[in-house]
């Protein structure tokens, strides 16, 4: 192909569409620098969101469109930057922190817990730096999930912690701080300033995305995190049950009320497949996440299995993501982080603060 031109590869690279954005690679701004040597076409895309596992997919579409318009050499370059996004009006950004995700369920036994620790190792699987919160203060799950229940926080100089590592992500719980079978009797106040301890008390550092663990329901936990917490988005996690879809559609009305985005919901326990026979069976029902995002014009995420492993690698202490990178369960928890961190992309970024002005 001859007469290459800046201006012709932007058009092919228009019609390439990232899956996870639904936005086609120039209007989403993704790319960085176009040049031209002889008939060699070199690309340099900068995704603003975390995708190692998707970057292969991404260079062999956009080869395959430069093949299709007659260019037959070109090389392309995929790397991504990570940057803050908008919260809620009212409250201070949290240092060493970019964005934080809640997750919430409207109810409990939905498996939101197990669906937060494998989110937030699939977003480090694609290259992100996370932080997980377990914000239960009343039944804090995990330091066992991440298999590191025995571990206790270091203090830091200044009278703060350092969060507990785990699996490569960042992670913080009062269940670090108590015995695993003490009761935490205490009243709303109590829970809420403990909250804020652990999550401001902690010296994170240099996280992407943060991860909150919320406990179900929409009581004082759920109200101090929209109210003095700075939160870039909310995931809804359910099951397609009636029941638990019902108190799902009140926990992402909560969220709209104090103005967090809703990146988008979570079916969970979506269909059993037998282990010895392969029969399928839509225990809880079927298309209630997706129908409950239809109606309330939100993204569906996807939806997992109900599936044995699932329950016994978090009890192990090695959730599925870390366990069993390449199942198809692990895929479908990285394709979610995906989608996700690329729905916050879309959002408005941090703006600093206002320049000073000198009229001289």
């Amino acid at each position: 192909m001859t007469n290459l031109t800046q201006e012709k590869i932007e058009s092919i690279l228009g019609t390439v569409i990232d899956v996870h954005t639904n936005q086609d690679l120039v209007s989403s701004d993704n790319v960085k620098n176009i040049t031209i040597d002889d008939e060699i076409v070199n690309v340099e895309l900068l995704l603003k969101y975390p995708a190692l596992n998707y970057r292969a997919e991404l260079q062999d579409s956009v080869e395959k469109a430069f093949s299709k318009a007659g260019i037959s050499y070109s090389s392309v370059s995929i790397k991504s930057k990570i940057v803050s996004h908008t919260v809620q009006g009212g409250v201070e950004a949290l240092p060493g922190v970019k964005n934080i995700i809640a997750v919430a369920s409207g109810k409990g036994g939905v498996g939101k817990s197990t669906t937060a620790v494998n989110l937030a190792l699939a977003l480090h699987s694609e290259g992100a730096k996370v932080a997980l919160l377990d914000a239960d203060i009343y039944g804090p799950s995990q330091p066992r999930m991440l298999g590191v229940k025995e571990l206790r926080p270091e203090g830091t100089e200044n009278g703060n912690m350092k969060p507990v590592l785990a699996h490569g992500i960042q992670a913080m719980s009062i269940g670090f701080l108590v015995d695993e079978a003490s009761p935490m009797v205490w009243r709303g106040p109590m829970v809420t300033q403990a909250l804020e301890q652990l999550l401001k008390n902690t010296e994170w550092n240099d996280v992407d995305y943060m991860i909150v663990d919320l406990p179900p329901g929409t009581g004082d936990t759920q109200l101090t995190l929209s109210q003095r917490i700075p939160v870039s988005g909310a995931i809804i996690v359910t099951t397609p049950q009636d029941i638990a879809l019902i108190d799902a559609k009140k926990g992402l009305g909560m969220f709209e009320k104090v103005n967090i985005p809703i990146l988008g919901i979570i079916e969970n326990m979506s269909i059993h497949i037998c282990s010895n026979c392969g029969h399928s069976e839509e225990i809880f029902g079927h298309g209630g996440g997706q129908s409950m995002a239809l109606d309330s014009e939100t993204n569906f995420l996807g939806a997992l299995p109900l599936q044995l492993d699932i329950r016994t690698d978090v009890d192990e202490g090695k959730p599925t993501v870390i366990k069993n990178p390449e199942s198809e369960t692990s895929l479908i928890y990285q394709e979610i982080a995906r989608k996700t961190a690329a729905m916050l992309s879309l959002q408005s970024e941090t703006v600093g603060a206002f320049p000073n002005i000198t009229i001289e």
